[in-house]
């Protein structure tokens, strides 16, 4: 039904720009003007661009054609030409098939809650495929205003306040949320991503009231949300900048990353000096002249980051591994 009703709209849409190009006097349908703008919500069968202009429509593309939220495109005789992208931040799902979240953006906010808590590794490796892409990562801990929050909010500040610019917010509330705007406003593109339920497009309601959209419950059963957003859409906000609400997805497998990269990229060994163990492609485990190793063995990077950095490692061997068999 949902895919009827959007089909519909983009049929009526070719029509309507058939039927001006008609009325228009002295306007030869190969001299059509080319318009340039940007992806602001993908329907599958079409997709919605803002365009220089200001004006909004919806644009028929086929299925599987690889444009996604962000993408700048060119649009004449109803064809849509993709432009070359400058970031693009992507991820690999449990079946091992990579999705490209999102195209240009300047920052990924990782929401994070008390209720329901991120799932293990999510928050790590959202910052390395943020940092991958050549984005700013923040963490955004959303509900503030819980009971629970306190001892949560702690957690996350000891364990990142070294790594990354960190926001405490409350949808419910508005606490923190002026910050995060005066932030946002600086012309950057944002992507908001985090697990089903932790309050994404409640933040966004906070931000810009008129959006109005839809937002879940926590089932109490599993600690788990309900995904209330199923199509990525792009805002321009009020006060500047703009942000994208994703669906909410509960891992974030890491793409194409090697062993330097991941090292490089791991939110905690920061103060590393790149290059600067014995061997190149040293992996940070038991090799000779590893620095990593001995930064852990003084303490200069704790334990606790030093198992979490393993246990990504190990992921990606296994996951190298696995492919490699299916190819």
């Amino acid at each position: 039904m949902y895919l009827s009703f959007v089909l519909e709209r983009v049929n009526a849409e070719i029509q309507r720009l058939k039927t001006n190009k008609k009325t228009q006097s002295g306007s030869a349908p190969g001299q059509e003007r080319e318009q340039k703008g940007v992806i602001v919500s993908h329907h599958g069968i079409a997709v919605n661009i803002r365009f220089e202009s200001g004006e909004q429509r919806l644009v028929k593309v086929k299925r599987r054609a690889g444009h996604v939220v962000g993408d700048t495109v060119a649009v004449k005789h109803h064809r849509l030409t993709r432009l070359p992208r400058k970031t693009e931040l992507c991820r690999r799902n449990s079946r091992g098939s990579i999705c490209v979240v999102g195209a240009n953006l300047d920052v990924l906010g990782v929401v994070v809650s008390p209720l329901p808590s991120p799932t293990p590794g999510y928050i790590d490796q959202s910052v390395i495929a943020a940092r991958q892409a050549g984005l700013i990562p923040l963490l955004v801990i959303n509900k503030a205003d819980l009971e629970t929050a306190g001892s949560f909010i702690r957690q996350m500040e000891r364990t990142y306040s070294e790594s990354l610019d960190i926001f405490v917010v409350s949808a419910k509330t508005g606490q923190g949320l002026d910050a995060l705007k005066l932030y946002l406003r600086d012309g950057l593109r944002a992507i908001f991503t985090g697990i089903t339920g932790v309050g994404k497009s409640s933040l966004l309601n906070a931000i810009f009231p008129t959006l109005d959209l839809k937002v879940g419950e926590i089932y109490e059963a599993g600690k788990r949300g309900c995904n209330t957003t199923t199509v990525s859409s792009l805002h321009s906000l009020p006060d500047g900048g703009e942000l994208v609400d994703t669906p909410g997805f509960n891992e974030f497998g890491l793409v194409d990353i090697t062993t330097e990269n991941l090292a490089e990229c791991f939110p905690g060994f920061e103060q590393v000096p790149h290059g600067s163990c014995r061997f190149r492609n040293c992996r940070h485990r038991t090799e000779p002249g590893c620095i990593v190793s001995t930064m852990v063995d003084s303490g200069q990077i704790p334990m606790e980051r030093y198992t979490a950095y393993t246990e990504i490692l190990n992921q990606i061997e296994a996951g190298d591994a696995r492919f490699r068999t299916r190819r």
